[in-house]
């Protein structure tokens, strides 16, 4: 093999290694949820939320805790770790869903909750331009089979 050629595979690597990691690395950090700018349809606003976006599986993917107070006053800790490969991953602490699957480009990531592996919601997430707000949107239904929609909004803390 050439100088040439083993430069330019080694390059390759090194920007395909940069890629999957500059996927997520605006999503990264930890985000509180915005409760004025947030919208719920058909289902019940949390009183707070704070999500801890972190890197996992060698940039391949993100590892997510959100930390919520649902409406009642309850806490619930929802936690999984996925690679941007459109597979699916375990997820735990809520009955709506199970697992997650997703895909990122850029500031975008964009995904599937499964409940029993039968399709329960689909989701966008959106980092802004500035880094500085995170917007979630998700549609489709809850454990209980009630239709849910929401646009969340989260500030960078």
């Amino acid at each position: 093999m050439s100088v040439f050629t083993r430069t330019a595979v080694v390059v390759g690597i090194l920007a395909l290694s940069y890629n999957a990691s500059a996927q997520t690395d605006a999503q990264l950090g930890t985000w509180k949820l915005n409760l004025a700018k947030s919208k719920y349809a058909g289902g019940t606003a949390p009183k707070s939320s704070t999500l801890v976006v972190e890197s996992a599986n060698g940039g391949k993917g993100i590892k997510v805790t959100a930390n919520i107070m649902l409406a009642d006053g309850s806490p619930r800790t929802i936690a999984y770790t996925a690679n941007c490969d459109g597979k699916d991953a375990a997820v735990t602490g809520t009955p709506d869903y199970n697992s997650v699957s997703m895909t990122c480009s850029g500031n975008t990531i964009k995904g599937v909750r499964r409940r029993g592996g039968k399709r329960a919601q689909t989701f966008t997430v959106v980092v802004s331009a500035d880094g500085k707000t995170r917007t979630s949107t998700s549609s489709g239904t809850d454990a209980m089979g009630k239709k849910v929609n929401s646009v969340q909004v989260f500030d960078k803390q």
